[in-house]
């Protein structure tokens, strides 16, 4: 049987269905379970890696991700959501971020952008992301700029920024080497200038007493030998080396080369045994001096704790052929734990405002890999994750923790 309707029927019910979608989606929109990127049944987040170009041992950390949120995934997901990472190759060019960003907001329609690498890459998108209200979580830079919740709302770090980083080594220097002659190696961009007035501003009345050279060098430039001997011919017998992984291997080699063998501060961006100082020669770095929040895997004292079976138990299943003696490793891993907890913490409100209002918030957080004594707090006004480090020496085949936490 057919059956007709009348006009005044149909625009009735038509009506009747608008209204009721309408009503549909404020619900949504207030509820915020819909905005881009998420689904019943998906959290669909994006990030840019250097997979290629001259600092790609870092892409580690987003290769770990990855197989960190499979796992994850595998066990029923974040509240009934799996994680789907959408990470591009930027090869640390921040034109090159812009692009793959600008790609995964307006085409992927990704939820948030998460720990994408680099101080000058997020520093290209920073203001892109917080004019359309996109967090952008546990940035992977240690800009300030990145724990300003005042003038960049929807952006905040993960590791300790680099002036808490410099302030660490010049309290450290103080304390203990106080007549030392400082040399200072960076890269000449807006990270490397953090570093160096961040340096002089923590040896106060004395920095131009102890700071007595200054060697900046250039991502392209193919090594860092000048600067190297540059560095001894002033008469340094401290050097707070500062440099990217590659740079850093090569530093500890000319080094060797040089016959030149002063107190060695490594930053913490360039620890990664296998990544830097297997390259360097374990030998030539021997007596190295970095720092670090986070257990060091090859450290006997953590064979039996919990949250490093966790680890080994996700390294062995999910990441088996990845780099256990690296930095980048167990960072990845912690920045990845860390958002599934802000997740979990969303609930079904996974709105953009919501998981930026969980990531400001958090109390007494405690990640597998932190160490014992630290814990993850955050407010709406102090953006800053991670705030503490402990001194570690490097004995020819691991980093060895000694003293106390510090800060700057």
């Amino acid at each position: 049987m057919v059956h007709r309707t009348d006009n005044k029927t149909t625009a009735f019910r038509v009506a009747l269905i608008g209204a009721l979608l309408l009503s549909g989606s404020v619900l949504h929109a207030q509820g915020g379970r819909y905005e881009p990127g998420v689904s019943d049944t998906e959290i669909r987040i994006g990030q840019t890696m250097p997979y290629s170009g001259p600092v790609s041992a870092f892409s580690i950390i987003g290769k770990v991700q990855d197989a960190y949120f499979r796992m994850i995934n595998d066990r029923g997901g974040v509240n009934g959501r799996k994680i789907r990472l959408i990470s591009y190759d930027d090869a640390a060019m921040p034109s090159k971020t812009v692009e793959q960003v600008r790609r995964l907001v307006e085409g992927d329609e990704v939820l948030f952008v998460f720990q994408t690498l680099g101080n000058a890459s997020n520093i290209a998108v920073q203001k892109y992301l917080n004019d359309r209200k996109i967090p952008q979580l546990f940035v992977a830079g240690r800009a300030t700029r990145f724990e300003d919740p005042a003038n960049f709302h929807w952006t905040i770090g993960f590791a300790p920024n680099l002036r808490t980083e410099i302030g660490v080594y010049a309290r450290f220097i103080l304390e203990n080497y106080p007549a030392a002659k400082v040399g200072l190696l960076y890269q000449n961009d807006e990270s490397g200038k953090d570093y160096l007035s961040g340096l002089k501003e923590a040896f106060g009345a004395r920095a131009s007493e102890l700071l007595v050279s200054e060697a900046p060098y250039d991502v392209s430039d193919p090594t860092v030998d000048s600067q190297i001997v540059r560095l001894k011919a002033a008469g340094v017998d401290l050097l707070v080396d500062m440099a990217a992984p590659k740079f850093a291997a090569q530093t500890i080699r000319r080094m060797a080369e040089l016959g030149w063998t002063p107190v060695h501060l490594l930053g913490v961006g360039s620890s990664s045994i296998d990544a830097v100082l297997v390259p360097a020669g374990v030998n030539h770095a021997r007596g190295t001096i970095s720092a670090s929040s986070f257990k060091e895997t090859s450290d006997p004292t953590w064979r039996n704790d919990e949250g490093m079976r966790r680890w080994t138990a996700f390294m062995d299943t999910y990441f088996p052929g990845g780099d256990r003696k690296s930095i980048f490793t167990t960072y990845g891993y912690s920045a990845a734990e860390l958002l599934v907890e802000v997740l979990k913490r969303c609930g079904d409100d996974l709105s953009r405002e919501n998981v930026m209002r969980q990531a400001t918030s958090l109390r007494d957080v405690r990640l597998d890999l932190l160490l014992p004594g630290l814990s993850i707090n955050t407010t709406a006004s102090d953006y800053r994750v991670i705030k503490e480090f402990r001194m570690m020496r490097f004995t020819g085949e691991r980093w060895e923790p000694f003293g106390p936490m510090v800060t700057e």
